[in-house]
């Protein structure tokens, strides 16, 4: 495999997120793909046993996926995909690489379609905080994020919203279902539990 600049393409896509993200994007924010989705990706590619030359390609795509939101939120996959195709061959990355990473950013696309390791790996990671600790925190940025742009919640709906979005949700790789399965079950009975503490919806 020719080696391309990871550490350039790492840079950019980082220094886009930081400077072009909206500030209504309080979930799609710089720290979900620096903080959350490339650690979750690179922890899952060490339990599933990728190979370097994947692995380089699955993180590229990982710092990637979401750069599209610097010029819209529906859709934002296709504007990733096209940005990735852009730029990523000045800093060396073949086209057979751009292919890999295309479908990897794809795979993040809802509802979730991953068509290999490295997009499953890429699907799991992205939904990672189903099963984390964290997952209260990140789903009120979430509803912050919606509310910024004008799709509002009343608490029932939230809830319900919620609740179908998790139980629709399935991880695709056999380390996450470990890692994180559990965790995501207890959110699950936990927001039915909300749910039917809420007035019927009107």
């Amino acid at each position: 495999m020719k080696t391309p600049d990871f550490d350039q393409a790492r840079e950019y896509a980082i220094s886009r997120l930081k400077n072009e993200l909206s500030p209504k994007l309080t979930y799609h924010r710089l720290e979900h793909t620096t903080d959350e989705v490339v650690p979750s990706a690179d922890r899952l590619a060490s339990l599933e046993a990728v190979s370097d030359e994947d692995r380089l390609l699955l993180l590229t795509g990982a710092y990637y996926h979401d750069l599209g939101f610097i010029y819209q939120r529906q859709g934002h996959e296709s504007y990733s995909i096209k940005l990735a195709e852009e730029i990523l061959p000045t800093f060396g990355y073949t086209k057979d690489q751009l292919a890999v990473i295309r479908g990897i950013i794809q795979a993040t696309r809802i509802p979730q379609s991953p068509t290999n390791l490295l997009g499953m790996i890429m699907a799991d990671a992205d939904l990672d905080y189903l099963g984390q600790e964290s997952f209260w925190i990140r789903s009120n940025d979430l509803r912050k994020e919606l509310e910024n742009y004008w799709i509002k919640f009343e608490e029932k709906a939230w809830h319900a919203y919620q609740l179908h979005f998790i139980k629709a949700h399935q991880y695709f790789t056999a380390s996450e279902r470990s890692l994180r399965d559990g965790i995501k079950r207890q959110h699950m009975v936990e927001i039915q539990k909300q749910f039917d503490k809420e007035p019927q919806l009107k």
